[in-house]
């Protein structure tokens, strides 16, 4: 199988079997495509094209006398291939994108195809350099067409925080996201795991927060030297600092109550240095052995899991943890570069996530100490889900207060914080610090 057939296929997977994309491509690359070259191109293509799904049918529009939704599904698939290649793949020649795509027709049963495919992809490639504007520039339109985010999303976003802001937002989520790793200080400093690199030719940047974590560009994880010996673990800056931000100690007894799949449990246990207990919860039983196995990889001994629902009260908690973190469910609009799919959502389908958020975090709330810490925090970048859930607690419980910190420079006085790609360089997340009084 070919780079571009493998990344049909997974394509089709995401569009016919509403599959993940991570979970599509690691099936497919991990079955078809030993060459690590051949891999890495299928991703590429794979998650281009469902990050500027919207973009590249406009461009095909505008080549194809038949409009994209009037094409087969296989044939419009292989297109936006070919587009991707010519489009954001500028290493790939104009001629061996066109050729290479133009032959997949014939072994995915569309061979009656290739004239279309050829003469709309050589169309393209004839104005790489000078592509035809996506109309309506300045409002939230364009934005949607050209950066392949909803248009409610759009719409919304820039009359919160303007039509600059969102551009640079939209642009920042269709950009190749970067693997982030958080180095196990248990077994290995950050300079030693560097010279690991270093000696595999492995190209990383150590970026300014958090600490021992480092930024890499693609690759299979478990190929990464020291995965199996434990000398990392995958987690995304953000979410690593909101752990950073909790302030949790040696001998701490701590409660991570949406913890699948366990990275704020691994920070957690790595700022107490292995002394103290980390319950980590999951309303799903099947999902515990993730966290389990994650902690027996990295040799951490002080976490225990527990299937819990975290809306449930629990009288055995109540007033015995240190520090709750309650990264509940939500949207995922933070998380959209990484996964595409969430694009597809509509407000409706996410209607309902605010009385969630609200109900665990009024539970979790009873399980701290006074003195302790309540860390609330979410993957997305809508207030509803956010900001206006921390406010209506804060109404509700006079006895929490929330702590000023600050990122890089930028202050979070009321102590909220949202990270968001254009600024952050990483993924979109939320951050609320509450302390109860003593």
């Amino acid at each position: 199988m070919t780079a571009r057939e493998a990344a049909f296929h997974i394509l089709e997977r995401c569009r016919k079997d509403g599959a993940w994309f991570s979970a599509a491509a690691d099936k497919t690359i991990r079955r078809s495509l030993p060459d690590e070259r051949d891999a890495a191109l299928a991703s590429a293509i794979s998650l281009g094209v469902l990050q500027n799904r919207e973009y590249f049918d406009f461009l095909i529009s505008f080549f194809c006398s038949t409009p994209p939704e009037k094409l087969e599904n296989k044939v419009l698939t292989i297109l936006r291939i070919g587009v991707c290649q010519l489009v954001l793949l500028d290493r790939i020649p104009s001629r061996a994108a066109v050729n290479e795509t133009v032959a997949i027709c014939k072994t995915l049963g569309v061979e009656r195809a290739k004239g279309l495919v050829n003469a709309v992809l050589r169309k393209i490639a004839d104005r790489r350099d000078d592509l035809p504007e996506v109309p309506g520039k300045g409002d939230a339109n364009y934005l949607s067409v050209r950066y392949s985010h909803p248009l409610w999303l759009a719409k919304r976003l820039t009359e919160e925080k303007g039509y600059a802001f969102v551009e640079e937002l939209f642009a920042a989520n269709n950009r190749t996201p970067s693997l982030d790793i958080q180095i196990n200080t248990f077994r290995i400093s950050l300079e030693e795991y560097c010279r690991l690199l270093d000696e595999r030719g492995i190209a990383y940047q150590a970026p300014a927060f958090p600490e021992n974590c480092l930024c890499l560009i693609g690759g299979a994880v478990e190929s990464l030297p020291g995965f199996k010996e434990g000398l990392f673990y995958v987690q995304d800056r953000a979410a690593r600092m909101s752990v950073d931000l909790a302030g949790i100690c040696p001998g701490m007894k701590v409660l991570d109550a949406c913890s699948c799949p366990g990275g704020k449990s691994f920070a957690a246990a790595m700022h107490m240095k292995g002394e103290g207990e980390i319950v980590s919860c999951d309303i799903h039983e099947k999902k515990l052995p993730l966290i389990e196995q994650g902690a027996a990889r990295l040799g951490i001994s002080c976490i225990r899991t527990e299937c819990r629902d975290a809306r449930a009260y629990e009288e055995s908690y109540r007033e015995a943890f240190d520090a709750v973190i309650a990264d509940v469910p939500c949207s995922g609009f933070g998380v959209i570069g990484k996964k595409p799919e969430i694009r597809g959502k509509s407000p409706e389908e996410i209607a309902g996530l605010p009385a969630i958020q609200g109900e665990i975090l009024e539970n979790l709330s009873r399980y701290v100490r006074p003195g302790g810490i309540l860390l609330y925090s979410t993957c997305t970048i809508l207030r509803e889900e956010n900001e206006e859930i921390v406010t209506q607690f804060l109404k509700k419980h006079p006895n929490f207060s929330p702590t000023a910190f600050s990122i890089e420079g930028r202050d979070a006085i009321n102590g909220c914080y949202t990270f968001y790609p254009n600024i952050d360089g990483t993924d979109g997340f939320f951050v609320s610090k509450l302390i109860k009084e003593r």
